[in-house]
């Protein structure tokens, strides 16, 4: 037989977990948009056939899918929409839920919870996220999907959620009626018209927001964050098709001691710092571990030639990724004083200070921060981190790179976008 040329690369994204941390996904979006133009590449098409989420990233994962026939404009309202965001559009932040919010905090560490359980009335989370349901309504026309996937925009939107009745780790996928769902130890896969309760599955942040309930081999299970048990961030973009996969992280790879932190160690940590920890393992170490276990394969694959290779279920994926060059806690630190006031009591009720300069209850702040000061300084971050790899991006892509300045603070401007945004114009 002669030798048929290889497939055309099918292209998928992967977007982490990481409340408000999730703003810097958008601003590495807009610099691929920036840097695709650059690169002279024309019309409305979606460089991003298979879009995969978790969490956070999941909403702006399902945003991005539903304008996925104009990535341009799609990418633009998004932005819009991270940089004027405030708090009170994500979770209930009055005084008198923030004093409800401390009660059930107060219940949950002290006889309260016994009280509480008396009069039928468990508390179910730390904040009430019913707002996001109305910014759920905004930012994401879901009932785009269907014919998106049936023109050829978009090959498939998946996004996961981790079950507390089952234990499972679920990947619901709306996409192409060829794909087939798949099953791992933990952890399957579930075509499924995509909703926004999904999306308020998947974000649910655990013991922060409330679990939400989903249908599932015809039962009722209820569903929290999706980087919960989540061993394989990047596999969901794989099994959808998959050869070469962006993945965006929410936190560092590989980040460095916090010396300022180290500095002030000896006294006991705050429920903020520990909380913030357990949060970091959940949306951060799998992706890293999963990264790290696909480059060892691809290397590996290298060595193997290719005749002995055909035999193998494994394949090379082309992997490239962008993660922050900054800490997100030391730059939380800084936007603290912006959250409401009943949430700063609140927070500051478990260690989270609003001085720039104690920067230990950052990181649970990190994940909460949805103000317009934080998310801008993000989405700057994002951008300027994927224009130092515009190189590697275009490359990626097999775009022509654009002949730039080399140094790092030379950076193209970015683009004001002046409209406000219309939920009609991707509906």
């Amino acid at each position: 037989m002669p030798n048929l040329p290889p497939p055309p690369a099918t292209t998928g994204l992967v977007l982490s977990g990481g409340g408000a941390r999730a703003a810097y996904q958008v601003g590495v979006l807009e610099a691929i948009a920036d840097i695709r133009k650059a690169a002279g590449v024309t019309g409305r098409t979606n460089p991003f056939p298979i879009i995969t989420g978790t969490s956070a990233g999941a909403v702006n994962a399902a945003a991005l899918a539903c304008g996925a026939d104009d990535f341009d404009t799609t990418v633009r309202l998004i932005a819009e929409v991270w940089r004027n965001i405030h708090a009170e559009q994500i979770y209930r932040s009055d005084s008198f839920s923030m004093l409800r919010s401390i009660a059930s905090l107060r219940g949950l560490l002290a006889l309260g919870w016994a009280v509480a359980r008396w009069r039928h009335k468990k508390p179910r989370s730390l904040l009430d996220n019913s707002p996001l349901v109305d910014f759920l309504d905004q930012l994401v026309p879901l009932e785009r999907l269907p014919a998106l996937i049936r023109i050829g925009h978009l090959q498939a939107l998946a996004v996961t959620a981790s079950s507390y009745s089952s234990g499972e780790h679920i990947t619901f996928f709306q996409g192409d009626a060829q794909l087939m769902p798949w099953e791992r130890s933990q952890r399957r896969a579930v075509r499924d018209r995509i909703t926004h309760a999904h999306l308020l599955a998947s974000s649910a942040i655990p013991f922060v927001f409330p679990a939400t309930p989903l249908q599932i081999d015809g039962l009722t299970q209820y569903f929290g964050d999706g980087s919960m048990r989540q061993s394989a961030p990047v596999a969901a973009a794989i099994h959808l098709g998959a050869s070469r996969i962006l993945v965006i992280g929410a936190g560092r790879m590989h980040e460095p001691r916090n010396e300022a932190c180290l500095q002030t160690s000896s006294s006991y940590p705050s429920l903020a710092q520990i909380a913030g920890h357990t949060l970091s393992n959940i949306f951060l170490d799998a992706l890293a571990v999963d990264v790290e276990r696909m480059r060892r394969i691809n290397q590996t694959l290298s060595l193997v030639p290719p005749e002995a290779r055909c035999g193998s279920a494994l394949r090379p994926v082309e992997l490239l990724m962008i993660a922050p060059s900054q800490r997100f806690d030391t730059i939380a630190s800084r936007h603290i004083a912006e959250l409401p006031p009943a949430v700063r009591t609140m927070l500051g009720g478990v260690g989270v200070s609003s001085s720039p300069q104690d920067i230990k209850g950052g990181t649970l702040a990190s994940y909460l921060l949805f103000e317009g000061g934080y998310t801008r300084e993000l989405m700057a971050l994002g951008h300027a981190d994927a224009m130092r790899q515009r190189v590697e991006v275009c490359t990626f892509f097999g775009w022509v790179a654009p002949a730039t300045a080399d140094q790092p603070g030379e950076l193209p401007d970015k683009p004001v976008v002046e409209r406000r945004l219309d939920p009609l114009r991707l509906r």
